[in-house]
C-alpha cells in the first residue's frame, strides 16, 4: 500500500518562501516519478513540478525559476522549495505518484500567498 503525508504548507507573504514535504511509504521509492500538482480557488488541479527516478525534473511555466523539486531516497521523500511567491501560488498543493495503472495522492497542504 502506498500512502503520502505532505507537510509545509501554511500562510505567507508575496516574495516569501516555503517548502513541502511530502513522505511516501511502500517499496521502491527511488523508481518511481514524483509530481506535485495544486488547486486554486475555483480552479482544475494542474501540474506544478515532476521529478524522475533519474532526477530529471520538468516545472509548469507560471512557476519556472521560482519553484525547485528534489527528492531524497533515502528519506522516501520529495520536496518542493518555492520562492517569490506571489498570490496566485495559493492553492492547496498534492502530492502524486503513479505505479502501473493506479494514481496515489496525498491528503494535501494549503498554501496561501497574502499579505
Amino acid at each position: 500500500q502506498v500512502q503520502l503525508v505532505e507537510s509545509g504548507g501554511g500562510l505567507v507573504q508575496p516574495g516569501g518562501s516555503l517548502r513541502l514535504s511530502c513522505v511516501v511509504s511502500g517499496s521502491w521509492f527511488r523508481v518511481y516519478a514524483m509530481d506535485w500538482y495544486r488547486q486554486g480557488p475555483g480552479k482544475q488541479r494542474e501540474l506544478v513540478a515532476s521529478i524522475a527516478y533519474d532526477y530529471s525534473t520538468n516545472y509548469a511555466d507560471s512557476v519556472k525559476g521560482r519553484f525547485t523539486i528534489s527528492r531524497d531516497n533515502a528519506k522516501h521523500t520529495v520536496y518542493l522549495q518555492m520562492n517569490s511567491l506571489k498570490p496566485e501560488d495559493t492553492a492547496v498543493y498534492y502530492c502524486h505518484t503513479a505505479r502501473g495503472a493506479a494514481d496515489y495522492w496525498g491528503q494535501g497542504t494549503q498554501v496561501t500567498v497574502s499579505s
